[in-house]
């Protein structure tokens, strides 16, 4: 036994074996004081009537033994006449009185306010006896005498033996029914509890398929349930992962080949040919800033996942970024037969951020509403202030989201369309970001309708000229 199994043995198995112990000796106890004490009762009674049988008599040697020659329970207990010198003289069973026979009780009468005592144990042949004597004294308070009433404990005994004894295998019943169920009880907990370690090692090592099986609905079931759950996730995780390096690995390549490819080309004997070098060297360049932002990217989500992303917070023009993006992606969107339309608002107050991280997050959403769309698709970009928030509204009448996977398109390493190049962690990336800013990232789907992702960063709420001279006056 090891485990749950033992502590339970020497706590709760334990503590209830005390517990039925403590209550069977105290049983014992008031069974052997019941039995014992109504042994006394009727002795004590029996004793009380020598009073009126010795008030007037002639001598008490005859009338002692007329009171044994007519007791009627002389089956039940054995009389003792005791002279007045402490000698046994006359015995209700007509055998001769042991003279060696020990009297403790006759001694303890002696010396008794009451005139009697008793006393209980074994005699010298070996039987459990309880024994009263009764001192009888004539009118002035002389000993004349005394009864002795000796009765056997042996079925008194016996009685409390059997009471004992059942009360004993009661307790054995109850032990052994307690450890039954318990038992089963345990086995319902330990099972369970063996399996998810097993399964719980399984997916340790890799196997995210492991399952268990659900044994009981209550608080080991919902362990089942969580640890499927969590081996589900796990597989889940692992699956983005695998294709995160895929799509990454992917990524690298195609750069790297066309980057290989032209340097290459450009190395071979009489190359001369101007506009194909030019043409060249901009793909090369193109390719490495490709390589770059791809790189970056991941670096980016490895210091978000280690919290080491530090922001240059300055107080900055939003606009002024959202245009520089929305400019750099101009050329993109015209080349694949794609429109971005925009109409700048008037001027809007300052937000606290970083510039570069800002147009990293734009231009990586703008990049997706391009690359998810159609040729000859749309996106619509508008900015307008909420309650002290500059909302950004970015939206593609693209391919969309489905309805399933738009929970989770935030999350680490997910792509919603494996067919799409990227990485899968542009988009965790910029949410990290905004939230970074205090703001927020909302994506809004419909599956072959489009996109819209609206950004809110907080504005800084600046203080009027007035408060401000105020300010300066006073430092």
């Amino acid at each position: 036994m090891k485990g749950i199994t033992k502590r339970w043995v020497l706590n709760t198995f334990g503590v209830i074996l005390i517990i039925l112990c403590v209550l069977t000796i105290a049983f014992a106890m008031i069974v052997q004081s019941f039995y014992y004490n109504g042994i006394f009762q009727i002795l004590n009674g029996r004793s009380s009537e020598l009073v009126n049988i010795f008030s007037d008599y002639d001598t008490f040697t005859d009338t002692a033994r007329d009171y044994i020659e007519n007791f009627p329970d002389k089956e039940l207990m054995e009389l003792m006449v005791i002279d007045e010198n402490g000698e046994a003289v006359i015995t209700s069973t007509g055998f001769t009185p042991d003279k060696n026979q020990e009297m403790p009780d006759y001694q303890a009468a002696l010396s008794s306010s009451g005139n009697f005592s008793d006393w209980h144990g074994k005699i010298s042949s070996g039987e459990n006896v309880m024994a009263l004597t009764r001192v009888i004294t004539d009118k002035s308070g002389k000993q004349v005498g005394a009864i002795r009433y000796v009765v056997s404990l042996e079925e008194a005994d016996r009685k409390i033996f059997i009471s004992i004894f059942v009360v004993c295998l009661v307790g054995i019943l109850i032990m052994f029914f307690i450890f039954v169920s318990s038992t089963y009880f345990l086995g319902s907990i330990v099972r369970p509890v063996r399996e998810i370690s097993d399964t719980a090692k399984k997916i340790a090592q890799g196997d995210f398929d492991a399952r268990i099986d659900k044994f009981y609905d209550d608080e080991i079931g919902d362990l089942c349930d969580t640890i499927n759950y969590m081996a589900g996730e796990l597989g889940t995780a692992d699956k983005m992962k695998n294709d995160f390096i895929s799509s990454v690995s992917h990524e690298l390549r195609t750069p790297l080949t066309a980057i290989k490819g032209w340097a290459e080309t450009m190395q071979l004997d009489g190359f001369q040919d101007r506009k194909t070098l030019e043409k060249g060297m901009g793909i090369i360049i193109k390719e490495a800033e490709r390589l770059n932002g791809i790189v970056e990217e991941v670096l980016d989500f490895s210091r978000i996942q280690q919290d080491r992303m530090v922001l240059i917070m300055d107080k900055t023009d939003i606009l002024a970024e959202l245009d520089e993006s929305i400019y750099m992606q101009k050329e993109r969107a015209n080349s694949e037969n794609k429109h971005i339309v925009y109409e700048a608002p008037e001027i809007l107050p300052p937000v606290l951020g970083d510039r570069n991280r800002l147009r990293q997050v734009f231009i990586n959403i703008i990049d997706n509403a391009l690359k998810y769309s159609s040729s000859d698709g749309v996106v619509n970009i508008s900015v307008g202030l909420v309650d002290k928030n500059i909302i950004i509204t970015i939206a593609d009448n693209g391919c969309g989201i489905p309805a399933a996977d738009l929970p989770k398109v935030k999350q680490k390493f997910y792509k919603a369309n494996q067919t799409v190049r990227g990485s899968g962690i542009g988009l965790a990336v910029a949410d990290e970001i905004v939230k970074l800013h205090h703001g927020t990232l909302d994506i809004d789907s419909t599956e072959n309708v489009g996109t819209t992702v609206m950004i809110s960063i907080p504005t800084i709420e600046e203080q009027p000229p007035e408060e401000t001279a105020d300010a300066e006056e006073g430092i």
